[in-house]
């Protein structure tokens, strides 16, 4: 979205949402590119919204919290897509997906599994950033097309609830749903000043709009999600055997506010993976560092 914020006061001038021109323009380059958008009719009714596009090994992007397969990984996708087949869907309740299961983790990757099932893939690998890492963590686990997985600022089974206390602590907030799932504007911005390098400013009618397209909707499923996530990470920490899961590397933000640096190296050493860390960095790296980003994948993936 930062891109295109020089043309969002002559989009104003012609009467126009400026940030549906934003999604509009975002997703034309992305079918210039080659991607295509279709949709997945889940069992337990709803559907899962995905892009796809390219040719070879696959590679499966799963967003974070509060964004969509283009707000998240629009640039990476691209430049993937040069060389491998590119997956990227809107986990439920984001975007234009919506599930009629229960809102918690294991519903987002039972949704992951079906798509992997339908588009008959031989083996996927996962990348998954913040939100979307806990899915391809319990996906390792759970599916066994799974070749290799990068988890990007994401850490899993070691966010402990002591963790949890001290990120709400960071962000002024009581519980973790307040952070992620802002109720206004002013809420949304904090949660992107927490998240991005220098979030650039802009008046407050443009934080609206924001709001509206990206994060008002499925407030209560997505309070659900962050509720229960602790208790779908001690779900997965029971079953884990770390000897048995695929190849893993980690991307992490030298100055991540949401997951501390700190646990990135405790996850690296637990999974014995090799981790990148973008100094400077902050934890929407997808869309602040998508060149790092993308050639650590395509290296490892290689």
């Amino acid at each position: 979205m930062r891109i295109i914020i020089s043309l969002l006061f002559a989009l104003l001038m012609a009467g126009c949402s400026a940030v549906d021109i934003v999604d509009a323009s975002e997703k034309a380059a992305l079918q210039q590119a080659g991607f295509a958008q279709h949709k997945l009719s889940l069992q337990e009714g709803g559907e899962l919204n995905y892009w796809q596009a390219g040719q070879g090994e696959t590679i499966l992007l799963l967003h974070g919290f509060g964004g969509t397969a283009t707000t998240s990984w629009q640039q990476v996708m691209i430049s993937l897509s040069q060389d491998y087949q590119v997956i990227a869907p809107d986990l439920a309740w984001f975007g234009e997906s919506y599930s009629k299961g229960e809102a918690r983790l294991s519903t987002q990757s039972q949704a992951i599994r079906q798509l992997i099932a339908a588009l008959e893939l031989d083996k996927v690998n996962l990348v998954g950033i913040s939100y979307g890492g806990f899915v391809t963590f319990d996906l390792m686990l759970s599916e066994p097309k799974v070749a290799k997985a990068v988890l990007v600022a994401s850490p899993g089974v070691l966010f402990s609830d002591a963790e949890l206390a001290a990120l709400n602590q960071r962000f002024d907030a009581a519980e973790a749903s307040d952070i992620f799932v802002p109720q206004n504007p002013k809420q949304m911005r904090r949660l992107l000043d927490g998240t991005f390098v220098d979030f650039p400013w802009y008046p407050g009618f443009i934080d609206a709009e924001i709001y509206a397209k990206y994060f008002a909707g499925h407030l209560d499923e997505k309070r659900q999600l962050i509720d229960t996530l602790t208790d779908d990470r001690d779900r997965i920490a029971a079953s884990v055997a770390v000897g048995s899961l695929p190849p893993s590397m980690l991307i992490w933000g030298e100055h991540d506010k949401v997951f501390p640096l700190n646990l990135g190296i405790q996850l690296a050493d637990y999974l014995t993976a090799p981790i990148v860390v973008i100094p400077d960095g902050a934890h929407g790296l997808s869309n602040d560092y998508p060149e790092i980003v993308s050639q650590s994948v395509k290296a490892f993936v290689q």
